[in-house]
Formats: structure tokens, sequence, C-alpha cells
């Protein structure tokens, strides 16, 4: 087995040829000696890999392991049907994530920093805030008291919105929110809790 040590847009790629069998020590010792070197994303393209046995599988798997116990990732690319089959015979395609081509599999680590980093926001400020002047009308959705109220939208996400003008509500109140919406004027009834 011969394995060749590339890097690309922060990703280092282990292009692996030959055998992966009894003698796969060195593709653990690669992949540790990656991770001490400070990369924590890991490709390896098995497109020259003549033959995996089950202790090639094997030090894939160890592999794999030492890369998530460093907070990092390694996925797979350009892998053999016949060794495809023996993923999945072993479970190990349930595990990694296998890509047909190195462009598609170098995407797939910005796209997790990208989720990571929006992940690590505070639920308010995943999603940017569009800047919107709209006239509201509110109302308890469990109350006796069903008077209408009018405010104002300042913005909008995803996942909320900033409504100035009503002071009259407490927080985890369940309300209904009628507004419409232009260029149409389309009428949106919906329900909302203050938060």
């Amino acid at each position: 087995m011969e394995i060749r040590v590339r890097s690309t847009d922060g990703v280092v790629i282990l292009d692996i040829s030959g055998s992966l069998d009894v003698n796969s020590a060195e593709l653990v010792e690669a992949v540790g000696q990656c991770l001490r070197d400070g990369y924590h994303d890991i490709l390896c393209n098995l497109e020259d890999t003549d033959n995996i046995d089950y202790l090639g599988i094997s030090a894939l798997v160890i592999a794999y392991k030492d890369v998530l116990n460093h907070n990092g990732r390694m996925k797979f690319v350009n892998v053999p049907v016949q060794f495809r089959n023996l993923f999945s015979v072993s479970g190990l395609d349930r595990a990694v994530e296998i890509y047909a081509s190195e462009e598609l599999a170098v995407n797939s680590f910005k796209e997790d920093k990208v989720i990571e980093d929006i992940k690590k926001m505070h639920l308010r400020r995943r999603f940017k805030r569009l800047p919107i002047d709209l006239k509201i009308e509110i109302k308890p959705k469990f109350s006796r008291d069903q008077s209408c109220l009018q405010a104002d939208i300042i913005n909008l996400s995803a996942v909320g919105c900033y409504i100035f003008g009503c002071s009259k509500f407490r927080l985890q109140d369940e309300l209904i929110l009628k507004f419409s919406i232009p260029p149409d004027n389309t009428i949106l009834e919906l329900e909302a809790k203050v938060v």
C-alpha cells in the first residue's frame, strides 16, 4: 500500500493505492500524523486501491475513530463499486460519507463548516433579519377580550419578527397575528408566542 498526501482548501487528501490489508497500519499512522499536524478534515481517495479485506476495513475504522476523537471529519471519495458492497456489508457506509468526486467531497467540508458556524450562533442570530414596515393586528389567542391591537412589524426573519408598539402581552402569551404582505396584499393569519 502507498499513501500520497496532498492538501487542497484546508482538506488533507490521502491518495491510497495498492491493497488495504494486514499491512494497513501505515494508514492509521498517516491519519495520526495529519491530526498531530493540525489537520482535522481528511479525505481518503480510494480510486487506485486494488483490494480491501476485513483487516483493511478495520484500519479504516480505527483511523476514522481517531479522527472523530480529535473532533475532525473523515470522508471517502472514488470508492470502487466492489468496495462499496464491502462497506455496505460491514455497515461502514452508514457511518461515513462517500462522494463520487473530489470536488463534491471538498465542498462538503466547506458546507459542514458553515453549518457548524450557524449552530454556534444564538438562535435569534442564525437568520438574517429583513427590514420591513408592515402594520399588524394582534389579538390574544386564549382570552375573552378579543379586541385587536395595532402595531408595526419592524423586521422579519425565518424564526420570528420584531413587533413594535404593543406592551400589553407577557412572555409566553399566545397570539393571533394578522397582516398583509405586498405586492398583492395577501392576508396572513398566524399563531405566535411572545418570546
